[in-house]
């Protein structure tokens, strides 16, 4: 199985649990929550993999990036997007430098 296929199922799998019951299911409690509650998850889940990044062991980098992913994911389910939003917006960035994209958005405000 791809990543890709991987992240999918998951977004879907999240999306799912919109309207589950928030005291069987971690990621309805987050959605009951709200977008502060979701925020805050991914603010702590960015400090954990800062830190798993300044001890430089891989397995806590990569349990880390996973808890942060996750909670992305959390949060476009919650706006009603999922990863194929992201993989969208990734594919049209393709090829384009980092300095020359970021320069468009800052044009386009």
């Amino acid at each position: 199985m791809s990543t890709h296929d991987i992240l999918h199922r998951l977004s879907e799998t999240l999306a799912s649990r919109r309207h589950a019951d928030p005291e069987k299911s971690y990621t309805a409690k987050l959605f009951s929550e709200g977008p502060d509650s979701i925020l805050k998850k991914i603010g702590e889940e960015c400090a954990e993999l800062i830190m798993a990044g300044k001890d430089g062991k891989r397995l806590n980098i990569v349990r880390e990036s996973t808890d942060v992913v996750y909670h992305i994911l959390v949060l476009l389910a919650f706006y009603g997007l999922s990863i194929e939003d992201v993989s969208q917006e990734m594919r049209r960035r393709e090829g384009i430098s980092g300095i020359d994209e970021k320069a468009s958005r800052s044009a386009n405000k």
